[in-house]
């Protein structure tokens, strides 16, 4: 490894406000939000163009300097962990929506764009983008084409890789590459979906081509009470086995009800040992049928209290309604962040293991 030699090309190529070397300057770097595991990268890059990216991994592949990319570093399982004296090549500043075509109902952005980006720039035309890890507001595209990021609404509509039609990457050795296209039909190997969920062994992505959905015309939710987590749990087993397929489930045990209570004061009953949020979207008779359907189940199993309240935009309960708290009410996708902290404060940060990130 010869990492003297990439610095000196790097320093020649790149000014200095963009080529971070200090430790002052590589300590945001020196983890991801698992900030129990860290490693001093020997520099940091920021790249601003494609061909940045392209430039650096093809130097670091000549000098054989391992690099890593990272994105906003929200992973909560090590992902953006540089390796010791190796490069970041840090994408949040490839930020553009490069197309948006409302008609084939693509989007093609580059790598540091933000997950919810995406979603406002396409709700003008009444489309949006599906996949809505915890950490939306502040996660990358990239990033999520790096471990598949899921959300609460993959239970219906699937990981990243179900809405990822194509890529443009560099590979570790330099080579760009094209992988699949702007058809949701595809010839050959999916390539794309090998390369999403990769965690950049495969490469950086540097476009990536995604699928839009029109946005559910109606939604309905559910929220109800357990006395115990597991009662919660079997509630989910039976409408599962009830033949509906919600838009999202999702628990939320004691802690996590503390953390959105301190957060954002959503009104969740703190007695409650487990809650159950279910939403129900799509057409308007196909989601009153089943909200109908799906009150007897909640009804049939251990539920605590009568399942009802809906979270308006500001994140307070206000009874039984149409809009569900999944889309519009941050303070869930806030909750992950609150509960780390509360396992920091009790001492441990390992307890809970997220599903996505």
């Amino acid at each position: 490894m010869e990492t003297s030699g990439l610095i000196r090309e790097l320093e020649r190529r790149f000014p200095p406000d963009r080529l971070l070397q200090r430790p002052a300057q590589t300590a945001p770097y020196e983890s991801d939000a698992l900030t129990a595991f860290r490693a001093r990268p020997a520099a940091v890059m920021l790249a601003e163009t494609q061909e940045e990216v392209i430039q650096v991994v093809r130097l670091c592949h000549r000098y054989a300097v391992p690099f890593v990319a990272r994105g906003s570093g929200t992973s909560l399982s090590g992902g953006s962990l540089p390796v010791e004296d190796g490069i970041v090549i840090a994408l949040n500043r490839l930020n553009r929506i490069l197309r948006l075509d409302p008609a084939q109902r693509i989007a093609v952005v580059e790598p540091g764009v933000i997950n919810l980006d995406v979603s406002r720039a396409a709700a003008s035309y009444g489309l949006y983008y599906a996949p809505d890890p915890s950490s939306q507001l502040i996660c990358t595209i990239g990033g999520n084409v790096a471990f598949n990021s899921g959300g609460a609404h993959c239970l219906k509509y699937g990981m990243t890789a179900n809405h990822v039609l194509g890529l443009k990457a560099v590979l570790p050795d330099g080579e760009v590459v094209q992988l699949g296209g702007e058809s949701l039909e595809s010839v050959g190997p999916d390539l794309t979906g090998f390369f999403v969920g990769s965690e950049g062994l495969f490469g950086v992505a540097l476009e990536i081509t995604l699928r839009l959905l029109p946005k559910p015309e109606r939604y309905r939710t559910v929220l109800a009470a357990y006395a115990s987590l597991a009662g919660a749990g079997d509630a989910v087993a039976q409408v599962v086995a009830s033949g509906l397929l919600p838009g999202a489930m999702e628990i939320m045990d004691a802690l996590a009800i503390e953390a959105a209570e301190a957060a954002v004061h959503a009104g969740y009953p703190r007695d409650a040992a487990a809650l159950l949020i279910v939403e129900l979207e799509g057409e308007r008779v196909q989601v009153e049928a089943e909200f109908a359907h799906l009150l007897r189940v909640i009804e049939g199993s251990e539920a605590k209290l009568s399942p009802s309240p809906k979270m308006t935009p500001t994140g307070r309960a206000s009874g039984r309604g149409a809009r569900a708290p999944f889309r519009r009410w941050d303070g869930l996708a806030r909750i992950i962040w609150c509960r780390m902290a509360l396992c920091r404060a009790a001492g441990s940060v390992r307890r809970w293991r997220p599903s996505s990130a």
